[in-house]
Formats: C-alpha cells, structure tokens, sequence
C-alpha cells in the first residue's frame, strides 16, 4: 500500500513538475490517508525523528496542519505533549482531545471534532519519551532510566530536527502545550528553547509561551491541594486527611516514601469505584482507572474512559501503522495509551517547576494555566496553592468567564501569567469540555482575557 501511494506521489509530481526525483524525508512522512478517515481537507504528516544516534532513540510525531479554508501557512505551531509520565500525545491529545480526528466506538473509523484546535493553529503531537506509543530506543535500559532531564534533551533534540525536515515553520510563532505530568514537560522544553536562543537575533525555534492543564507543578503545594480536594469534596476521611498531611507533604511526588504509599492505598479505598480523574462521571468498566494506576492514584497515567479501549485498537491495526510509517522496526509489544515500563521506573523528577515559572515569566513569555474543576488526580486546588507561591501581583482579580450566557468557569490575571478554570471538565478538560478548550486556546493564542460578559 505504501509503495503504491508513493508512486502515485511520484507520477503526480512528474504530471505537475515535469520531474520525479527522490522523495525528501517531508515528503515521506506524508499521510495520503488514514484506515477508516472521513473527507478532510488538511495536510497532516507523521513519522520518525531520531533524537540520539547513540542509543537510536527515535521519537514519533503527528502533525496535522490547519484546513486548507483556513490559511494553515499564516497559522501558529504549537507543539502538544501528554504526561503520565509514560503516555501517548497521539493517543490522548490528538485522538480525544484537541485533533482533527477522534476514534468511533468500532476502534476501527475516525470522525470529525468540530472543536479540533487545528481551526486555529497546525497542531504537532510527540510520543515521549522513546518507549512510548511508537516511539522507541535500540537500548532497553532506556526504558529504564528515563526522566525529566533526559527526556527535555530529547524533545529539544526533536524540535531541532524536525525543523529543519519542515523548514517552513522555521521563524513561525511557536508554543507549547500540555497536561499533567506534562506540566514538568512543557516548562522544562520551554526554559531550553529560551536559554538556547538566548543571544540569538532571530531564532529558527520561534518560541512565544506555553499553556498546561491540570498540571503537576510543585509537589508540596500539589499534595497540599490534592488531599484538601479529596477531604472538602467527601472523598475521604478525616483519618485519613491528617494521615496523608503527615506522611506525603513534603516528599517527593514520583518516589513516595512507603508511610506515604500506604495511606494513598487508603484513601483509593475510601473513595471507591469512581473515576478520579473526572469524579462526577461514570467510568468505563470497573476496574478500567484502577488497574493502570497500581497500589496508589498520584499522577499515574490519565484519564481512562472508553475512548482509551478504542485507542488501543487502533494503533495496533497493521494497516494503522503501514499508513501513520509507524512501528517500522516492529516492536516485540504491542502499542499502548501508557507504557508500564517508562512510567513504573522514572528516575529525576524535581520536587518543583516554580523555579522555571519566575525564570520565563521574568523573560516576559506568554504562560497560561488551566484547570478543570472536577479532576481529583491534579486539581484546581493544587494549582491554586502552586500559582500562590509564586507570590505574583494581581491584575484581575478572580471573576467568572462566560460562554453563550452562561458560567463556563473563573479567571485570575496576574502580572506575568493567566490561571482560567473550566466548570464541569476532568483531568482532560478538552475531552469533557471542548467547546469551552477551544474557546480558552483562541484566547491564549489572542493574548486576551477570557470574556467577562453574560451577554
């Protein structure tokens, strides 16, 4: 199927330009068209950057670009990451989120999302690190030792070489955005991309800010806010409050000391069959949330609806992989929305980003924060109490934003960063909320505060 879709290519070109010669690596990587796509009207590209010759470590990506109505080459880039850490961007990001194209129940068709961000901007999805979704590495011990720094290395690695396969979104307006334990992700790239361009009169990286959602920030004010969300909202007991104040705060989110593992294991019991990461909104299955997640619930994964299932099954389709030039060094397992491996064994992992926070705000960059109200993993809380310590003047102080005459959540303007909420939205706030997601990006993307008026 390939080598026919690259002779049509060839023999259109040759049609048009009179000439046929070897395909650049741009033009390798372009999608003709997905197993089971509706009619489209954009470009969208995938494929394999290799980030470290060493090791072979190479990471997939998936651009799709702005509809051909809307002007994709006068668009901003912004490059979207998951967390996890250990899950898939293709999976979660494009596939249920903020992409063109979303999986039917079938786990086999894609429909339309009407609220795809592509109408704004030409959207580019990273699986990280390698060992993640189709990404890979031909050392095993990678799987092993990965963590933040390593993994900011790579990206920026990525965005390096990847601009220069698509040099037309070189000097192009470009952010960043992300949720969850992205939250390390996206502030750890950004502050590289701004100390690499440092002295650089016009950057090929054109970086302009970020946005993160839900986001792990700083780990004593995140278990601060988490265990007061749990308490305020009857999710566990007064015991076991003070239980995991005593044993939590204070530590480490990735490598909780064993007092502090037992007492979330009471507290995942407290709260019973629900879906934490959207705590009003029934989960698919019984046990689907908890058995990714082990022994304790902190920042393990994402958010785990059915639409995970139709994940699953379709990015292991064989002729999935053929047209996404995916998994060509046939990998001994199967794809998945979360690798066990990379996330079970995560090394460095600092106790807090704030530092990064100051560092870009000073630097003048555009930093938005949302947070869906109704996700119990990383909630509005926590990055409440974070945003706090950052001890940032207020420009507007907190009011409610409108959509169609109606709260669709609050907003805080402080001098160098934007916090919004997002009433009735989980830990995926653009899953649960699109249309209000979407209104939130044009926003971020117009630099303008979130509309105040009913009207």
């Amino acid at each position: 199927m390939a080598n026919s879709l690259i002779f049509l290519f060839c023999f259109f070109t040759l049609v048009v330009l009179g000439s046929c010669g070897p395909l650049s690596d741009q033009e390798k990587d372009k999608i003709f068209k997905l197993p089971g796509q509706p009619p489209f009207d954009f470009n969208q590209y995938s494929g394999y950057v290799i980030v470290n010759q060493e090791s072979g470590r190479a990471l997939f990506y998936w651009l799709t670009e702005s509809p051909a109505s809307r002007n994709p080459e006068s668009r901003p880039l912004l490059l979207w990451l998951n967390g996890g850490p250990g899950c898939s961007s293709v999976a979660y990001g494009a596939a249920e989120e903020i992409g063109p194209l979303h999986i039917n129940s079938d786990g086999k068709t894609l429909f339309t999302n009407p609220y795809s961000w592509t109408k704004l901007a030409n959207l580019l999805f990273l699986e990280l690190p390698a060992g993640v979704g189709y990404s890979y590495t031909n050392a095993t011990s990678d799987l092993y030792t990965f963590g933040d720094a390593r993994t900011a290395e790579d990206s920026y690695a990525f965005l390096v070489n990847w601009f220069e396969r698509f040099p037309q979104y070189k000097y192009r307006d470009f952010y960043i955005a992300g949720e969850s334990y992205a939250g390390h992700y996206v502030p750890q790239l950004s502050q590289l991309i701004y100390e690499r361009n440092k002295g650089v009169k016009n950057p090929v990286i054109n970086f302009k800010g970020f946005m993160v959602g839900n986001a792990v920030t700083d780990d004593y004010n995140d278990y601060v806010g988490t265990f007061e969300y749990w308490w305020t909202h009857g999710l566990i007991s007064d015991s076991t409050y003070k239980s995991l104040q005593k044993a939590c705060e204070g530590s480490s989110s990735e490598h909780p000391p064993v007092e502090c593992v037992s007492a979330l294991s009471i507290a995942e019991i407290e709260q019973g069959r629900i879906d934490p990461y959207s705590i009003y909104t029934k989960p698919c299955g019984i046990t689907s949330s908890f058995k990714r997640r082990g022994h304790y619930p902190w920042m393990r994964g994402a958010y785990d609806p059915c639409t995970e299932n139709y994940a699953n099954q379709y990015f292991n389709l064989p002729e999935v992989q053929e047209a996404f030039h995916a998994n060509i060094t046939k990998l001994s397992y199967p794809w998945k929305t979360c690798s066990d491996i990379v996330g079970g064994y995560w090394t460095d992992s600092p106790l807090s980003m704030l530092p990064i926070y100051k560092e870009l705000i000073d630097a003048g960059l555009r930093i938005w924060v949302f947070s869906g109200d109704t996700d119990s993993v990383v909630p509005l809380t926590a990055t409440r109490y974070s945003i706090d310590a950052l001890n940032l003047t207020t420009i507007a102080n907190w009011y409610p934003w409108y959509d169609n005459g109606k709260v669709a959540g609050w907003s805080q303007i402080y001098n160098g960063l934007t916090f919004v909420t997002v009433t009735g939205a989980g830990h995926e706030v653009p899953l649960h909320r699109p249309r209000q997601a979407f209104i939130l990006f044009r926003s971020f993307l117009e630099n303008k505060a979130m509309e105040r008026s009913s009207i």
